[in-house]
């Protein structure tokens, strides 16, 4: 039977709590200037899944795909449309849509927000960007 010092296991929970907490406080400030540039409240980025149902609605997709971020590998197919969604409506291209706002979500979220990048909505119909 393995055991574990108290010690350890404490330095452990406390590094993985403040690890999270810091990601929270980022992706909330990350995303409050995004959502205000999209006309969505900014305090929205605070509240847990509703942030996330900001965000398809800014994606100018229907609201119930906020249920699909919660099912395995559905959720990475679904969080890459929103991104490349998002990405077009801020007019960049699909690669900082996939590199910036999937792969590197809170620096790409930091740089829509805080940059000069203005929303102007999705584009619709055949302009939106290809993924390769």
């Amino acid at each position: 039977m393995t055991t574990y010092d108290s010690d350890q296991v404490g330095a452990i929970s406390t590094f993985y709590s403040a690890s999270g907490l810091i990601s929270y406080v980022l992706m909330v400030v990350a995303l409050w200037p995004v959502f205000v540039k999209a006309g969505r409240p900014g305090w929205a980025a605070l509240i847990p899944i509703f942030n996330i149902y900001t965000l398809v609605k800014v994606a100018n997709r229907p609201g119930w795909w906020t249920i699909l971020y919660f099912i395995p590998i559905v959720n990475i197919v679904i969080h890459i449309l929103v991104a490349l969604d998002i990405a077009a409506a801020f007019r960049r291209s699909a690669v900082f849509g996939i590199v910036g706002l999937w792969l590197f979500f809170i620096i790409g979220f930091l740089i829509l927000g805080y940059g000069k990048s203005q929303y102007q909505g999705v584009p619709r119909g055949n302009q939106r960007p290809a993924v390769a």
